[in-house]
C-alpha cells in the first residue's frame, strides 16, 4: 500500500485515466472554438460539446437541450439561484418572493439565499431531523403560494445524508414554484431521473465524478426561462455567454458515461467498504457516533465523531491519511460547522467530526489501514480518565 492514503473524495475526486485520454486531443489537436461554424477545428470542437451534452443527459434522465454548461456547481447553483429570482416572467409574479432552502446547503446556495434576503426576498432556511434530512412539516409550512424557488441539495456535501427530493418538488409544484437540487455530490453516485423526481433545475461538477476541475453544468427544464448572469455572445442558449471549455466538456461527459455504466457496481462496493470502515472502528472504539442516517446517506459517506476529542488535533495527528473534519469550504475555519450546527443545535457533544469520502481508487487495505491508525490517534489523545460512552450507530 502506497502512502499517504486518500480518504477525501468528497472534497474532490483525481480524474480518470480514461478521462483524461477523451480529454488530451482537445488541447493540442482538436483545439478549435466550437463557436467557429467555418471550418473543421471549430465543427470537431462542437461536435466533443454536443457528445458531452448528450452523455450528461443521460446521466439524469434529461434531453441534451436541457443542458447548460458553467464552471461548476457553484456557477451553476448562483445561475439558478438568481436566474430564477431575476427573470421567469410569467412564473415570477408580485406576491411571489419566498425561497425555501435548508440549513444544511453548500454555501454557494447559503451566500446567494442571503444575497437575495438582503435584496427584499423572503427566505426560510428549513430545520434538519436527528437524522440530518430536511424537516418535511417545516417545508409544508413554508411552501405556500408566495413560494418562487425550492432549493434543497440532493445529498449533503458533508454528512452524505440524501434529502427527500421527490417530496419536496410535489410540494413545490403544488404551491406553483419550481425545485432546484444541487446534485454536485449525488450525481454520478446515485440514479437520478429528473422527470421521475420532479426537478426543474440541477446543479452538476465534473470533478467530484472523475473529472476535471473547472467544469460545471446546470440542467434547465425545457422552456424554462433564466435571466444569465454572464452577457456576451450568447452561448448556451443565452443563458451563459463565454467560450466553452471543450477539453473539460469532453471529460466531464465520458466521466458522467462511465458514472452511468458503473453506478450499480460501484456503489456496492463502496457500500461494503464502508461498512468495513465503521464496523472496524467501533469494534476498536467506544464513543463512536454517526452523523446523520447511515440508510439515507451516499455509499461513499462516512461522517462520524469522535467523543472526547478535539478535531483539529485528530486531524493533525493521523497524518497520513487525507480526511477532513467537515466540507472542503469549511476546511481550515475552525469551530462547529453550520452542518452539525443544524443537526446538533445547543446539544452539540465534546467530539472530534470526521468525514471519510470513499472513492473509485480506494482499496480494502487503505480502509484497513485508517481504522487501525484512527483506533491508535484516538486512544491516544483521548484523556486517560475520561469516561467513554458506548458506540452509538443509527440504524
Amino acid at each position: 500500500m502506497k502512502l499517504p492514503v486518500y480518504l477525501d473524495y468528497h472534497a474532490t475526486t483525481p480524474v480518470d485515466p480514461r478521462v483524461l485520454e477523451v480529454m488530451l486531443p482537445y488541447f493540442t489537436e482538436t483545439f478549435g472554438n466550437p463557436a467557429s461554424s467555418t471550418h473543421q477545428w471549430g465543427w470537431k470542437a462542437q461536435e466533443a460539446v454536443e457528445e458531452g451534452r448528450r452523455r450528461l443527459a443521460a446521466l439524469i434522465g434529461a434531453s441534451a437541450r436541457e443542458i447548460v454548461f458553467t464552471s461548476g456547481a457553484t456557477e451553476s447553483n448562483n445561475l439558478a439561484i438568481r436566474g430564477c429570482c431575476e427573470s421567469l416572467p410569467g412564473i415570477r409574479e408580485e406576491f411571489r418572493n419566498r425561497i425555501v432552502t435548508s440549513a444544511i446547503e453548500h454555501k454557494s446556495v447559503l451566500e446567494t439565499c442571503r444575497r437575495l434576503e438582503g435584496a427584499g426576498f423572503d427566505v426560510t432556511f428549513l430545520p434538519i431531523t436527528r437524522e440530518g434530512l430536511v424537516d418535511l412539516d417545516a417545508a409544508r409550512a413554508a411552501i405556500d403560494e408566495r413560494t418562487l424557488l425550492v432549493s434543497v441539495m440532493m445529498a449533503n456535501n458533508e454528512i452524505g445524508t440524501l434529502q427527500p427530493i421527490r417530496e419536496l418538488a410535489a410540494l413545490a409544484h403544488a404551491a406553483g414554484a419550481l425545485m432546484h437540487t444541487d446534485a454536485a455530490q449525488a450525481a454520478g453516485k446515485v440514479p437520478i431521473d429528473v422527470n421521475d423526481l420532479g426537478i426543474d433545475l440541477l446543479s452538476m461538477t465534473a470533478h467530484k465524478m472523475y473529472g476535471p476541475k473547472g467544469c460545471g453544468a446546470l440542467y434547465v427544464r425545457r422552456k424554462l426561462t433564466l435571466c444569465p448572469m454572464i452577457e456576451g455572445g450568447g452561448h448556451e442558449r443565452g443563458i451563459r455567454s463565454g467560450t466553452l471549455n471543450v477539453p473539460g466538456i469532453a471529460g466531464f461527459g465520458e466521466a458522467a458515461r462511465i458514472a452511468k455504466e458503473d453506478m450499480a457496481d460501484e456503489a456496492a462496493r463502496m457500500r461494503a467498504l464502508r461498512d468495513r470502515l465503521l464496523q472496524g472502528l467501533t469494534s476498536r472504539l467506544d464513543g463512536v457516533r454517526v452523523n446523520g442516517s447511515l440508510e439515507q446517506r451516499l455509499p461513499q459517506n462516512l461522517h462520524v465523531s469522535f467523543d472526547a476529542v478535539d478535531s483539529d488535533a485528530l486531524i493533525v495527528a493521523v497524518g497520513d491519511i487525507a480526511v477532513s473534519a467537515g466540507s472542503a469550504c469549511q476546511s481550515g475555519k475552525g469551530g462547529l460547522s453550520h452542518v452539525l450546527q443544524a443537526l446538533y443545535g445547543d446539544g452539540a457533544p465534546h467530539a472530534a467530526a470526521v468525514r471519510f469520502g470513499l472513492g473509485r481508487f480506494t482499496t480494502e487495505e487503505e480502509a484497513d489501514y485508517a481504522v487501525e491508525k484512527f483506533s491508535a490517534v484516538v486512544r491516544h489523545l483521548r484523556p486517560s480518565a475520561q469516561p467513554r460512552p458506548h458506540a452509538q450507530v443509527p440504524s
